[in-house]
């Protein structure tokens, strides 16, 4: 029982040291290279008797009066009268990565209290890595995954990633922070894409920032990929503005990685780009490369007769991943202007007017035979010619009948304490 009173005792004093809620230190943490200037200040409620810091190994008793300027740690604050003990360490060197510690005794009394901070000396990373698969080139739908690693930093290093200049923040797994000696850390993170047609020729860019680095580093892998012909718009392409005795040019631009074979077929004559034609009135050239795997593909007619208006051209494009097929008409007539809607927005605008046709068409039957909104309206009650306009309508005992005596809505119209079936004949509808 004895020894327990030593150990709440230590635990009671543990709590006046560190536990006092009007202590403040900030800041509580920072990051700052070697050189680097940092302030820390520490803050009671009541007056104390000197500042000490403790900075790495070294412990330094900092006074207001006493400031030199040469020194490396100075003292920082309103006042030991104000419980202000502060430094402004001027030039942060290697070995005082670590805690900084304030210790504040009290004018009266001989409890210190002291509270610590973290200051994390910034060193730069070793060389950043970009491991991924070594294939030179995939196929549009292959998953692609690489790995960036950034070694021994003090911090972590933060990896951001591109595709040439554009952000990426899909497929971005959570960084891997794994510590080694000296408070050095390797910082790593994978990225997985499945790849398409856009992503061809692109360069994959891990870039680090790091506190101690004037410039982020990269690392940086080309990424091929490869993919069939595609088509860039849908459906049957007219060429239009060609004129009869003129040399006629049929335009068609696609996509295809790698490099396109072409075939022209109209009529019963088939033309291939990369042979020479027997055919003194037509070439088929070769796929002229834009760039990043788009293509332009072109058949010149020297000299356009009518039927060469009236057939249709049939062109097949192809590599060693697929084909495509394209139809292609030529007219003599401009182009049509206005906007292009495709068949989506054609179906919509048909659906759109049938259903305001269908509409209309229910606000004039509701209209014409009394039903629904319509149903119970009241009508205007005829004054002859000549009649008073002012004059009070008569008294609705008056009135026989009703408003509308061509109907029979085969009820009971009440007037007074009689009540007078109404007849009319059927309407038909």
């Amino acid at each position: 029982m004895m020894a327990v009173f030593p150990a709440l005792f230590g635990l009671l004093m543990a709590t006046m040291v560190t536990g006092d809620p009007s202590f403040t230190i900030t800041p509580t943490e920072a990051v700052r290279r070697v050189g680097g200037e940092l302030f820390v200040e520490c803050k009671v409620a009541y007056q104390i008797n000197s500042c000490r810091i403790k900075v790495g190994y070294q412990s330094y008793i900092l006074s207001p009066s006493e400031q030199n300027q040469a020194d490396d740690i100075v003292y920082h604050g309103g006042g030991l009268e104000k419980g202000e003990c502060g430094a402004h360490i001027r030039r942060i060197k290697e070995e005082w990565n670590g805690n900084i510690t304030c210790t504040l005794p009290p004018r009266t009394g001989n409890v210190e209290i002291s509270r610590s901070m973290r200051l994390v000396v910034a060193r730069p990373p070793g060389a950043i890595r970009l491991e991924s698969t070594q294939q030179p080139a995939f196929n549009e739908g292959d998953k692609f995954m690489a790995q960036c690693i950034v070694p021994d930093g003090r911090p972590a290093a933060k990896i951001t990633w591109f595709l040439d200049e554009n952000p990426v923040f899909e497929g971005i797994h959570q960084p891997i922070i794994t510590g080694e000696t000296n408070d050095l850390q390797t910082i790593s993170q994978n990225i997985s894409r499945i790849l398409v047609a856009d992503d061809n020729a692109k360069t994959l860019i891990c870039r680090a920032e790091h506190e101690a680095l004037d410039q982020p580093r990269e690392a940086k892998r080309q990424i091929l990929v490869q993919y069939p012909p595609q088509r860039l718009e849908q459906g049957t392409i007219t060429i239009f503005g060609l004129k009869l005795g003129a040399e006629g040019r049929l335009n068609v631009t696609i996509r295809a990685n790698p490099a396109p074979d072409v075939e022209w077929t109209f009529g019963d004559q088939k033309i291939v780009a990369s042979e020479n034609s027997e055919l003194s009135n037509v070439n088929a050239l070769e796929p002229l490369h834009l760039g990043n795997g788009y293509y332009n593909i072109t058949l010149i007619l020297y000299r356009i007769k009518k039927e060469d208006v009236d057939r249709k051209y049939y062109l097949r494009v192809t590599n060693e991943l697929g084909n495509e097929e394209f139809v292609v008409l030529i007219s003599t007539m401009d182009e049509p202007a206005g906007v292009e809607l495709d068949t989506g927005a054609i179906v919509g605008i048909v659906i759109a007017v049938l259903v305001l046709l269908i509409a209309v068409s229910l606000i004039v039957f509701a209209k014409a035979t009394g039903r629904w909104c319509f149903a119970g309206r009241s009508h205007r009650t005829d004054i002859p010619d000549g009649a008073d306009s002012e004059a009070p309508l008569p008294p609705h005992d008056d009135v026989k009948g009703s408003e509308n005596p061509s109907h029979d809505h085969g009820e009971y119209i009440s007037n007074g304490n009689t009540k007078h079936p109404e007849k009319k004949p059927d309407t038909a509808v």
